[in-house]
C-alpha cells in the first residue's frame, strides 16, 4: 500500500508540468508555441521511465530494513536437522512401485526400501512387507511380511500390527535376502579382540552368532573380566547374581563360566522372543519383563542407548532360535528397573 501511495503522488506531481501547454482544439502558429509542443511530447515520454526509476528506489529503500528479517528467516530453514536420507529413498521407490512419473520398475522399489529399511525406517519396512504380502513384483512370502511388520511395528509404525492378523504365522519369521546380505556386509571384525577365540569356540555350542556375544561383551565390559556396575553387574557378560544363579554360573569373574552364563541367557532370550535380536538384546539389559510390559524397547534412556550401541555393532535384526527351550507363558525375571 505505501509503494502505491508513492507512485500516486509522483505521478500526482508530474502531471501539472504539462497543465500549462496548449489543449486540443487550440491553434498555436507561433514559433514558441510549436517548441512548446515538442518539449511537451519530450517530457511525456521520459515520464514513464522517470516514475519508475524513482518508484524503484523508494522500493529498494523501503525494504532494505527488511534484509536482516529476510536473513534470519532463511538461515533459521536451512539450520533445520539434515533431510532424513530414509525418508527420501522411501519416496523413490514409491514413485517406481507405483509408476509415478518414472517406469514401474518392482525391483528397483524393493532395493530403494531396503536401504531405507537397513536404517530402521518403519515406512520402509512397511512398504516392503507389503510388497511381500501381496506378491507385489516379488514371490509372496508370509514369512517375511511377518518379519518385517514386526519390525515396523517395534520402530512405531501404527498399521504395521493389524498386517500380522493377515498372514499365515505359523512358521518361522525371516528377512528378505537384501537385508540379510546388508548386515552381512557390515559385520565388525572382532578378529583382533580379547577373548575372540573363546567365544568362537563357545558360540556353536549355544547356536549363536559369535559376533552377537563379542557386540554383547564389548558394551557390556569392553573385555574387562573384572567389571563391576553400580547396580552389581559382573564379568565380561555383566551378569547380575541372580541371573548367575538363574544360569547355574559358580565364578562370575572366570571368563568361560562368565561367557557360559551370558551365552545361555542371550540364547533363552532370543527363543523368547523368537530370534528378535532388537527385544531380545534390550531385555538382556532392562530384563524380559520389562519387554514384555512395554510390549517393545523400554522407555529407559540406558536401555535405548544400549540396544543402539549393540545394533551398531551387530547389524542382523534376526537370529535363529530354539523354540523348544522356552515357553512364552514361563516365570520371566522383573526388570532391575521395577
Amino acid at each position: 500500500m505505501l509503494h502505491f501511495s508513492l507512485f500516486l503522488i509522483l505521478t500526482a506531481a508530474i502531471r501539472p508540468l504539462s497543465s500549462t501547454r496548449p489543449k486540443n482544439g487550440l491553434i498555436c502558429r507561433s514559433f514558441l508555441c510549436k517548441k512548446a509542443n515538442i518539449e511537451d511530447m519530450h517530457l511525456h515520454k521520459l515520464t514513464l521511465p522517470l516514475l519508475l526509476m524513482i518508484t524503484c528506489s523508494l522500493w529498494d529503500a523501503a525494504n532494505a530494513s527488511n534484509v536482516s528479517n529476510v536473513s534470519l528467516v532463511l538461515k533459521k530453514h536451512l539450520s533445520k536437522e539434515p533431510i532424513n536420507k530414509a525418508k527420501i529413498l522411501v519416496s523413490m521407490a514409491k514413485q517406481h512401485e507405483h509408476a509415478e512419473g518414472v517406469p514401474r520398475d518392482y525391483g528397483r522399489a524393493q532395493e530403494l526400501y531396503c536401504k531405507a529399511a537397513g536404517q530402521g525406517y518403519d515406512e520402509a519396512l512397511y512398504a516392503l512387507g507389503w510388497m511381500y504380502a501381496n506378491g507385489r513384483g516379488v514371490r509372496r512370502n508370509d514369512n517375511i511380511a511377518v518379519q518385517l511388520f514386526v519390525m515396523a511395528a517395534e520402530h512405531g509404525h501404527s498399521h504395521a500390527s493389524k498386517m500380522i492378523d493377515y498372514l499365515d504365522t505359523s512358521h518361522d519369521p525371516e528377512l528378505p535376502e537384501c537385508l540379510q546380505s546388508m548386515a552381512d556386509n557390515n559385520a565388525t571384525d572382532y578378529s583382533d579382540k580379547p577373548f575372540f577365540d573363546l567365544v568362537q569356540k563357545l558360540a556353536p555350542e549355544y547356536n549363536l552368532d559369535p559376533n552377537l556375544v563379542m557386540a554383547v561383551i564389548a558394551v557390556e565390559s569392553a573385555y574387562n573380566v573384572q567389571a563391576v556396575s553400580h547396580k552389581n553387574a559382573q564379568g565380561l557378560m555383566q551378569l547380575i547374581p541372580a541371573t548367575a544363579e538363574r544360569f547355574e554360573v559358580k565364578n562370575i569373574f572366570d571368563a568361560e563360566e562368565n561367557i557360559r552364563g551370558g551365552m545361555a541367557y542371550l540364547r533363552w532370550l532370543l527363543a523368547f522372543f523368537k530370534g528378535d535380536v532388537t527385544l531380545a538384546v534390550a531385555a538382556y539389559n532392562a530384563g524380559e519383563g520389562a519387554v514384555e510390559r512395554h510390549q517393545g524397547i523400554p522407555p529407559y534412556t540406558e536401555t535405548q542407548n544400549y540396544v543402539k550401541k549393540i545394533l551398531a555393532q551387530y547389524s542382523k535384526l534376526t537370529h535363529p532360535y530354539e523354540p523348544d527351550i522356552v515357553h512364552r507363558h514361563a516365570v520371566i525375571a522383573l526388570s532391575e528397573y521395577e
